[in-house]
């Protein structure tokens, strides 16, 4: 991939996981909105139709999104997925832009409530939803209670 197939302000996506390395390179954008998560689409992207497969749209959407909650927080905190809805709008195919951008419904301070547009080449293809959990640490409730 060279630097001119790639849109200006992304950078390799700073968070890596055994479910995306197969697609990489995958790249993300950082504002003060959200964490914008985009990939020039290639032919391990698509399904058996040679389309971009679903299962890829919905995981990018996913991960943009609870990473653009997590970012909106005052403390850095870490998010689970309580609930994902995806509506796919359009198709995406080898060689276009895939961008996932996150807007907020509601960010609360134990579940944030996200949507995400997800466009090819500037067209949008889905749209996603998704709730998700703060996690906070674990008390030791295995620990003596003492009174003084």
């Amino acid at each position: 991939m060279t630097a001119e197939n790639i849109p200006p302000g992304f950078e390799r996506h700073f968070r890596t996981s055994p479910m995306t390395d197969p697609w990489e390179p995958v790249y993300s954008k950082t504002t003060p909105q959200a964490v914008i998560i985009g990939l020039r689409l290639a032919k391990p992207h698509t399904n058996s139709r040679g389309i971009v497969h679903g299962g890829l749209i919905t995981t990018l959407a996913d991960n943009a999104m609870g990473l653009s909650c997590a970012a909106q927080m005052s403390e850095p905190q870490r998010l689970v997925t309580v609930n994902l809805g995806i509506d796919f709008l359009g198709s995406a195919n080898i060689g276009q832009w895939l961008a996932v951008e996150t807007s907020f419904v509601k960010l609360g301070g134990s579940i944030c409530f996200a949507q995400c547009l997800v466009t090819a080449d500037g067209t949008p293809c889905a749209r996603a939803n998704g709730t998700f959990k703060v996690l906070r640490p674990k008390t030791d409730s295995a620990a003596p209670v003492t009174s003084h």
